[in-house]
């Protein structure tokens, strides 16, 4: 069950300049108090991202262990870029297509005892992780998904389509899994890394985001949502398709309510197509039929 987190409502700009932030730099209360308090390594999936992953690592708090960039074979600076304003910067090179692809790609290559995942658009605040990190640390849950639907969240990017598809997708969860869930297709999330095995990852495509907070819900996991604050990307175009993604996120939900479940093999994560599935229905879900 979702526990409500309500947090104060932000009135500033959605972009403020990176000098601005500096209070949201310093690490959350307690946070780093004690000398084995955990590390904290976020993950960030970008392809062709050289107008936004910038501020995106300017605004990342410096209490941050590991950032890791799952890099899509961009063709822009977006590496170069991301380098130079985050030096120790680990860089992944993204071998199959798609952002839980890509997600899988850094959650594997991720050290931190705490893993956040969050997108290079600009589109989320990195000053927010604090949020998420925090209800971790203090073992009051296993996992924190972000929600632009509490008290004190909202979105200043979301189409009025796309919001009736989330709200209908939300509806229907919520309903199969017994769920209280306020957000589901929304991509800012911490866990801890030991809890990445047990999500039993095999999603390639946006659905990712769904088939993280379903397997958590099918493994016991304590799952918390905090708000949080959607702003416009910064630049460029988005990668999402509502139509396509949103049947992607069907299927996913199907998958997982009718016993989806995966075994591995060889590939780890599932990046090599090492993943067999066993019981229930259906046994494979055939996404490319959504392209």
């Amino acid at each position: 069950m979702a526990t409500e987190r309500l947090v104060k409502q932000s009135t500033q700009d959605p972009h403020p300049p990176a000098e601005l932030l500096a209070p949201s730099l310093a690490p959350p209360a307690d946070a780093g108090a004690a000398a084995d308090a955990p590390s904290i390594s976020v993950v960030i999936p970008a392809k062709n991202e050289g107008g936004n992953v910038g501020w995106v690592l300017q605004s990342m708090p410096r209490w941050v262990d590991e950032v890791i960039l799952v890099d899509g074979n961009s063709t822009d600076r977006t590496v170069d870029l991301a380098k130079r304003e985050w030096p120790g910067l680990v860089v992944v090179g993204q071998r199959r297509p798609g952002k839980g692809a890509a997600l899988r790609e850094g959650f594997a290559s991720a050290r931190g005892d705490i893993v956040v995942m969050i997108d290079a658009d600009g589109s989320m605040d990195p000053g927010e992780i604090d949020r998420y990190v925090k209800p971790l640390i203090d073992g009051e849950c296993d996992m924190v998904k972000g929600s632009r639907w509490l008290a004190g969240g909202g979105s200043q990017d979301i189409t009025p389509f796309r919001k009736l598809g989330n709200k209908m997708l939300l509806t229907l969860v919520n309903r199969l899994f017994g769920s209280e869930f306020t957000e589901l297709c929304y991509g800012f999330m911490a866990f801890s890394r030991t809890c990445v095995d047990k999500l039993e990852l095999t999603a390639d495509g946006f659905e990712i985001e769904t088939q993280i907070v379903l397997n958590a819900v099918r493994a016991g996991m304590r799952v918390e949502e905090v708000a949080s604050v959607e702003a416009p990307r910064r630049c460029g175009r988005s990668n999402l398709r509502p139509i396509r993604d949103g049947l992607r996120v069907l299927a996913t939900v199907f998958a997982a309510l009718f016993g989806g479940v995966t075994e591995r093999t060889e590939g780890g994560l599932g990046l090599d197509g090492g993943v067999t599935r066993k019981g229930g229905w259906p046994k494979t879900v055939q996404f490319d039929r959504f392209e």
